[in-house]
C-alpha cells in the first residue's frame, strides 16, 4: 500500500469522491452547505441525530462510491491530539483490498494553526509498514487531495514534519531489520552514508577501540565473527562553538545473552536490542534534515552478543575506558558495558552540555512501567523536568525513577571496582542506572532512558501500527526545540 498526499486548488463542485470535512465538537453542520449538495446535507443531518457524537470521526456511506467523513475538532485540542486524529483517520481508511481516494477541504480552521500539518503528521507516522522482505506487495493506493489555500502547511512546518518522519522511519527501519542483515558491520556502513545529509561521521573499529582501551564494549562483542564499533555522528548547526548536546545509544544488534543464555522463546525479538542507538541515529538525521540551530553529537556502540569459544565468560574482569574495572557476573547484562565506555568517551572527547543515553536495558523496567512509560534516571532535576514535559507533548512519556548512593552497595565487587549486576536481586533497573552513573567523571548533567518497554510494540500504539516504534526521536527533538534551540 502506498500513501500520497497532494495539495490542489480543485473546484469544490467537481468533488465526486469521498470528502473529509472538519467540524466542531458539537458536529455543527451549518458551514458545510457550500461543500456538499442539499440532498447530502439533509441526509447527513438526519443521520447525525442518531449518531454517537462522542466519537472523533464519523463515516457516512452515501453510496458505494462516495463517503462523507466528519472529523471533530475539540476546542481544547492539542497538537498531540490532532496527530492522534490523523492516525485514527488512517486506521479507519486502511482496510479492504481496493485503493481509496479522499478530498480534504478547509471546512474548519478556527484557531487551530497548522491543523492539517499535525493531522497528516500523525497519519503518516501511523501508516509506516516494514514490508521490505515480503514478496507479495500490497498495490493499493490511498490518495488524499487537499483543497483550499488555508490548508497548505507553512513551508517551515512542512520541512520539520518531513524531517521528523524520515528520522523516525529510519529508526524504525533499523530496528525492524533481521539480525543476519543488520549486524554491526552493516550498521556501521549505513551510518557512514549519513554524511550525505551534512553529518560528520567517525567510525572507530576494533583496532582503534583496543588502542583507546574500550575493553568493556569490546568484551561484549568478542564472541561474534562480526566487528565491534563505536560511531560518532556530529551536527554543527549553531553559529558559535557552543558545547554540543550529546545523545548516546546502545546498539546490540543481536543479543543471545552470551553464556548467560536467554530462553529460546522470543529470542528472535532481540534484534531490537539496538533500538536505543536507532533513536539516536534517527534524531541526528532529523536534526540535519531540518537544519537545527544547535550543535549535537550522537554516539552509538555497535556490537553483537554471541556465544562462541571466544565469548566473554561469567567471572571475567575487564578494564573500562574510564580506567575502572568491572567483574562480569552475567553476560546478559551487556548493554551497560557498551554504554559505560561510550558515556566516558563522549564526556571526555566532546565535553557536552548534557548527555542523554537511550537503551533497551532491563526487563525490570517493563515489569515496573509496562509499555506506557520509559524509565528516566538522572543526576539533574532540570534536565529531568524538561524531558518529562517534552515527552508529554509528543506522547513519548517518561517516569522518573530513583538513584541513590545506597544502591551502590548492590553493585560493589570483592574482586574489581564493581560488578555488572546486582546478584542479591531487586531494583534491577535502578542498579543498572547506578552502574552507568559511575562512568560520568566530570559531573556532566546526564539522563538515562530505559526504553525496553517502548521500543517495540506487539499490538501497536497511537502513532504506530505495531513493531518498531522509533521511540525517542520525536521526544528528543521536542526537548531540543523547546529548551535548547
Amino acid at each position: 500500500m502506498s500513501l500520497k498526499i497532494n495539495y490542489k486548488n480543485t473546484s469544490l463542485k467537481k468533488i465526486s469522491k469521498n470528502i473529509v470535512l472538519f467540524v466542531d465538537e458539537k458536529f455543527s453542520l451549518g458551514h458545510l452547505k457550500k461543500y456538499i449538495s442539499k440532498l447530502e446535507f439533509s441526509y447527513v443531518s438526519d443521520l447525525l441525530k442518531t449518531s454517537d457524537l462522542k466519537k472523533n470521526i464519523i463515516f457516512f456511506e452515501l453510496s458505494s462510491k462516495k463517503k462523507i467523513v466528519l472529523v471533530s475538532i475539540k476546542k481544547d485540542l492539542t497538537t498531540s491530539n490532532l496527530e492522534n486524529l490523523g492516525a485514527e483517520f488512517y486506521e479507519r481508511i486502511n482496510y479492504g483490498n481496493k485503493s481509496e481516494y479522499f478530498v480534504i477541504t478547509d471546512s474548519f480552521i478556527g484557531e487551530k494553526r497548522n491543523l492539517i500539518g499535525h493531522f497528516f503528521h500523525g497519519l503518516k507516522l501511523k501508516s509506516y509498514k516494514f514490508n521490505k522482505y515480503k514478496t507479495k506487495k500490497d498495490l493499493r493506493l490511498i490518495l488524499i487531495n487537499v483543497v483550499g489555500a488555508k490548508n497548505k502547511p507553512l513551508l517551515t512546518h512542512k520541512l520539520k514534519f518531513k524531517a521528523l518522519e524520515e528520522g523516525t522511519f529510519f529508526a524504525r527501519d533499523l530496528v525492524s531489520e533481521p539480525g543476519n542483515i543488520l549486524h554491526p558491520d552493516e550498521y556501521a556502513k549505513r551510518l557512514k552514508a549519513l554524511k550525505k545529509n551534512g553529518l560528520k561521521v567517525n567510525i572507530y573499529d576494533e583496532k582503534k577501540l583496543k588502542k583507546l582501551g574500550m575493553n568493556a564494549l569490546l568484551g561484549v562483542g568478542q564472541g561474534s565473527v562480526r566487528g565491534s564499533y563505536l560511531v560518532t555522528i556530529e551536527w554543527k548547526g549553531a553559529k558559535n562553538n557552543s558545547k554540543p548536546l550529546a545523545f548516546i545509544g546502545k546498539g546490540v544488534c543481536f543479543d543471545t545473552g552470551g553464556y548467560s543464555l536467554k530462553p529460546a522463546k522470543f529470542m528472535e525479538d532481540m534484534t531490537y536490542d539496538m533500538a536505543g542507538s536507532a533513536a539516536v541515529v534517527g534524531l541526528m538525521k532529523s536534526l540535519a534534515l531540518r537544519k537545527a540551530k544547535i550543535n549535537a553529537v550522537g554516539v552509538v556502540g555497535l556490537v553483537e552478543n554471541m556465544v562462541s569459544g571466544n565469548a566473554q565468560r561469567p567471572g571475567d574482569i575487564v578494564k573500562s575506558f574510564s580506567g575502572k574495572t568491572i567483574e562480569i557476573l552475567n553476560t546478559d547484562a551487556e548493554g551497560r558495558l557498551v554504554l559505560a565506555d561510550a558515556i566516558t568517551f563522549t564526556e571526555k572527547k566532546f565535553k557536552p552540555k548534557f548527555m542523554i543515553d537511550l537503551a533497551t536495558l532491563t526487563g525490570a523496567i517493563i515489569i515496573s512501567l509496562g509499555s506506557e512509560y520509559a524509565g528516566l534516571f538522572s543526576n539533574n532535576d532540570k534536565l529531568s523536568k524538561e524531558l518529562i514535559k517534552a515527552g508529554e507533548k509528543v506522547q513519548e512519556k517518561l517516569w522518573r525513577m530513583p538513584l541513590n548512593k545506597n544502591f551502590d552497595k548492590l553493585i560493589n565487587s570483592k574482586n574489581a571496582d564493581m560488578q555488572n549486576i546486582n546478584y542479591v536481586g531487586g531494583a534491577g533497573s535502578t542498579t543498572a542506572a547506578q552502574f552507568l552513573q559511575r562512568f560520568i567523571l566530570n559531573k556532566t548533567p546526564w539522563a538515562h532512558l530505559d526504553i525496553a518497554g517502548m521500543a517495540f510494540s506487539k499490538y501497536g500504539g497511537a502513532l504506530n501500527s505495531g513493531g518498531a516504534t522509533g521511540y525517542g526521536v520525536r521526544l528528543l527533538n521536542q526537548l531540543i526545540e523547546d529548551y535548547y534551540e
